[in-house]
């Protein structure tokens, strides 16, 4: 399987590019950090965020990069927090969340991968149904001590093979069938 070391996670979220990082490798694909914040944009499209911080991305580096923005959907919140995941976990944290809810309790996370370079800027979204626990389970960054996957019965931080299976996974599949492809088109 081809390699290619000239691909660049940007985001200020490390654990968000370890997560990336081994998902890619599992596709041949390696994966460099630039750690930098970028500027969010307020918008109720995730694709729209992402899109803007590959662009924004891609013009400080000047070299192939992918971004990863993603949101928790509430249902009984009515897709709260969103596209406001981000700022909510700042503010409020897991405990705000679990407060915030009563008896209805199904989510979803979506993940956007954004890749942008000087010929292409294209998206891959995915999602993952699952539903919010009472209380907050395993040792896990961000939302993952109180996000149950659907038919399962453990959170993403109890679970061993989050990777296997995360909406991050499954959008950063996508990315990659459709990357290695450009390289061999490309004869790389």
């Amino acid at each position: 399987m081809p390699q290619s070391f000239d691909l660049f996670f940007v985001s200020s979220n490390y654990h968000k590019y370890q997560e990336a990082k081994k998902i890619l490798h599992s596709f041949g694909i390696n994966l460099k950090f630039f750690k930098y914040e970028l500027e969010e944009i307020q918008s109720f499209s995730l694709q729209e965020i992402a899109s803007k911080k590959a662009i924004q991305a891609f013009q400080k580096y000047k070299k192939p990069i992918i971004v990863e923005d993603d949101g928790l959907y509430i249902d009984s919140l009515y897709g709260f927090p969103g596209p406001y995941s981000s700022y909510v976990f700042k503010t409020i944290g897991n405990k705000g969340i679990l407060q915030l809810l009563k008896q209805n309790r199904k989510a979803k996370f979506v993940s956007i991968i954004s890749f942008c370079d000087n010929k292409n800027s294209k998206s891959f979204e995915a999602k993952i149904d699952g539903s919010i626990s009472k209380t907050q389970n395993g040792e896990g960054w961000g939302y993952d001590p109180i996000f149950i996957p659907k038919n399962l019965n453990k959170t993403f931080a109890e679970l061993t093979n989050k990777n296997e299976l995360s909406h991050r996974y499954k959008a950063l599949k996508k990315f990659s069938n459709w990357y290695l492809h450009k390289l061999k088109s490309n004869g790389q």
